[in-house]
């Protein structure tokens, strides 16, 4: 049988001769033939088949792994292989559905949708709780939850000095708690951040290593401006919907971007805590930073991966939505880790935004 060179094959199956290599290390679509002197791919023409299907998938935004499931049963059992295809597609309907609110909640917010009258948008303020805690297997605490009227922030420590470098962090933020910076919040964010870099440098400088996850929100009266570094998250929950607005700088989270692990498999990764960012002295810290316009009735939840790796989204969402103030939602999801197992450290920030009281007269 005459073999298809990778760049013939690629024409016939719409796949790009890079895609062609990366299906390859990834074992879902191994080439028939490689020469050795010049490493140069070669494929046979029955190939096309399953390189089409592959192609089809990644269309429909099937993760790499679950493509090499539908394929391998497309080859014996094509029955089952339409029920993994026809499964995955209603997961991704309910998914685009329980998202419907934060594109209707964005459409809103970019577009300035329903102005509001000068005067008549009412005064807010926050309510808030923190606690840290051991959890049931470590001998230290690393984390550090802190809450004040305007800053709120979560760091979570790693090395033999992380308990001193959560700490730092969150000091070097403090001064944020005083009058409001001038200018930009999210400059003065990113700003405090270096300064937070500079005192985790010292400590790394004796005990290599040392580092901390941030994220940290910080009201100004009527918008919160969020900064994020590591693993460590920020959740919002609004109408009932609870909303990641932090994304995890990860290796797991890199390949689920990838669509080389599903959500299931990045659970039990074996690098599940290895980080992409995180401050610990050197120059490669990016931090994300955003801004967040607060609504009366929102709830913030800032948090360790003490609390996620081990209490489901649905969960969190649950017990956020139940009666009670910050003090005793963080209590309940602090106890919901441990109940867990609780492996790790826990950090809990909650706060509430509401109505501010009039003053009296």
């Amino acid at each position: 049988m005459d073999l298809l060179t990778i760049g013939a094959f690629s024409r016939a199956s719409r796949l790009s001769p890079k895609a062609l290599r990366l299906y390859d290390s990834l074992g879902l679509l191994a080439p028939a033939h490689v020469d050795e002197v010049s490493g140069y791919r070669f494929y046979r023409p029955d190939q096309l088949e399953r390189a089409r299907l592959v192609a089809w998938l990644r269309r429909l935004g099937m993760p790499l792994a679950r493509i090499g499931v539908v394929c391998d049963l497309a080859r014996d059992a094509p029955d089952q292989a339409a029920k993994q295809v026809a499964a995955y597609w209603a997961e991704t309907e309910a998914d685009l559905a329980a998202r419907r609110p934060l594109v209707d909640h964005l459409i809103s917010y970019l577009s300035r949708e329903e102005p509001v009258m000068p005067g008549t948008q009412p005064a807010l303020g926050i309510r808030y709780a923190a606690r840290s805690d051991i959890g049931r297997r470590r001998e230290r605490n690393q984390d550090t939850a802190y809450a004040g009227r305007r800053l709120l922030a979560v760091a979570d420590g790693m090395g033999t000095g992380g308990d001193q470098a959560s700490a730092a962090v969150i000091e070097a933020l403090k001064p944020l708690e005083g009058a409001l910076p001038a200018g930009n919040l999210l400059n003065a964010m990113e700003d405090a951040v270096q300064q937070a870099g500079a005192a985790v440098r010292d400590l790394a400088a004796s005990d290599p290593g040392t580092g901390s996850t941030l994220t940290a929100m910080l009201w100004s009266g009527s918008q919160l401006a969020l900064v994020h570094v590591g693993d460590t998250r920020a959740y919002l929950l609004r109408a009932g919907e609870l909303f990641q607005i932090t994304h995890d700088h990860s290796v797991v989270q890199g390949l689920l971007d990838e669509g080389r692990i599903t959500p299931e498999e990045a659970e039990s990764h074996p690098q599940r805590s290895l980080l992409l960012q995180a401050i610990d002295g050197g120059a490669g810290a990016e931090p994300d930073v955003s801004l967040h316009d607060a609504r009366a009735d929102d709830r913030y939840l800032l948090c360790s991966d003490g609390l996620t790796a081990v209490v489901s989204a649905q969960v969190i969402r649950d017990t956020l939505s139940e009666p009670g103030d910050p003090e005793q939602t963080v209590g309940r999801l602090i106890d919901l880790a441990n109940d867990a197992g609780g492996p790790d450290n826990i950090a809990c920030v909650v706060a509430d935004v509401v109505e501010a009281q009039p003053a009296a007269r």
